[in-house]
């Protein structure tokens, strides 16, 4: 009940606060690229059903069926201009303020994934984290948050890079945070949020948390 309230109250003072750049942010996207402002992508949610992810548009709207599917890598040809920007500052993700309001998801928790990617966590890291409500942020978020530059220096194809080195790390990640979740936990997070994105090289995380799982990717 805690955490649902935190939910509630914090994305509604952020929804009033952000109003200043979500409408002209929305004009923007309305005026270039293809014209659209939302977009709206299914994701695992708690319990394993679907439901629909919204997000600023930043890539081709026909994205899913052309070369790459629903993996994103750098300098991907189908993200459009503006979408650079949005996908750097992550500013494309505050749309699922309204996902946090309708209760599809929480501000901490794994990050939804789509069913295609989930997929590729392990059988049992998928029965783990089934459980837990997703989040706008958390660990992954926070350890993943240049994803697509890891993608895109990996020498694997980046399906496979993702499937066989980022899923089952990005998944022991999500099952610490289940294993070690409290409302502390959460507040800490979205400092650590908030801070990689100033700071993107900053490595924090591994400082505050001693005990993170061992990094596959090193």
């Amino acid at each position: 009940m805690l955490k649902r309230a935190f939910d509630l109250i914090s994305s509604g003072i952020l929804t009033l606060i952000l109003s200043p750049l979500l409408i002209p942010l929305a004009i923007i996207l309305r005026l270039t690229g293809e014209g659209k402002i939302f977009y709206i992508q299914q994701r695992v949610g708690h319990g394993g059903g679907n439901f629909g992810l919204l997000k600023f548009a930043t890539m081709l709207e026909n994205s899913p069926n052309m070369s790459g599917g629903d993996v994103t890598m750098g300098n991907d040809p189908r993200v459009l201009p503006v979408g650079r920007f949005l996908r750097k500052t992550k500013i494309n993700e505050l749309p699922q303020l309204l996902n946090i309001v309708l209760g599809d998801i929480s501000v901490v928790g794994p990050r939804p994934l789509t069913p295609r990617t989930f997929g590729f966590y392990p059988k049992d890291i998928q029965k783990e984290i089934k459980d837990l409500k997703p989040g706008l942020t958390g660990i992954g978020s926070i350890v993943f948050r240049d994803e697509e530059s890891i993608l895109a220096k990996s020498p694997k194809p980046h399906l496979q890079c993702y499937e066989e080195d980022i899923a089952p790390y990005k998944g022991k990640l999500e099952v610490w945070y289940k294993k070690n979740k409290s409302f502390g936990l959460d507040l800490t997070l979205i400092f650590l949020t908030i801070w990689v994105i100033l700071f993107p090289k900053s490595t924090i995380y591994e400082k505050w948390f001693k005990d993170l799982p061992e990094n596959n990717l090193r």
